[in-house]
């Protein structure tokens, strides 16, 4: 894609354990008819039978009320999405607190679970190897 928009997607009574739960069934039932071989099932072929398989991967999950938890929301899907927590209630969701979390989502360092180099200063005198603190710290 050339980023030449937003995609906004909006789920109802929706519950990603289920959608783990159908795709895993789907999956299942490729094996048992001979289409699929258990050894060729990978991240690929679950991500096919997912209720989303035809969109991309969220970048930014907003959310909002201040809560701390996912929720059981695109628990495949948001593997490596950036997460802004705002205290903001949902119904008072506006244009504002929409560009406040945009603001905050272009400050973020994506690494898709990669691993950031350490800051300087963090980790004098700790080598490899060796535990951060002891029993007695």
């Amino acid at each position: 894609m050339q980023n030449t928009g937003l995609r906004l997607n909006i789920a109802i009574n929706y519950g990603g354990r289920t959608e783990l739960v159908d795709a895993c069934r789907r999956v299942a039932e490729e094996v048992a008819a001979g289409r699929l071989r258990p050894e060729e099932i990978n991240e690929q072929v679950i991500e096919s039978k997912l209720y989303t398989h035809m969109l991309p991967d969220p970048d930014l999950l907003i959310r909002t009320s201040g809560e701390t938890r996912i929720s059981n929301f695109l628990l495949w899907q948001i593997a490596y999405s950036e997460i802004y927590i705002t205290p903001t209630l949902w119904p008072d969701f506006d244009e504002r607190a929409f560009l406040s979390a945009l603001i905050e989502y272009q400050k973020r360092d994506r690494r898709f679970g990669g691993v950031a180099e350490p800051k300087p200063g963090l980790t004098a005198g700790w080598k490899a190897g060796q535990p951060l603190a002891s029993a007695g710290d």
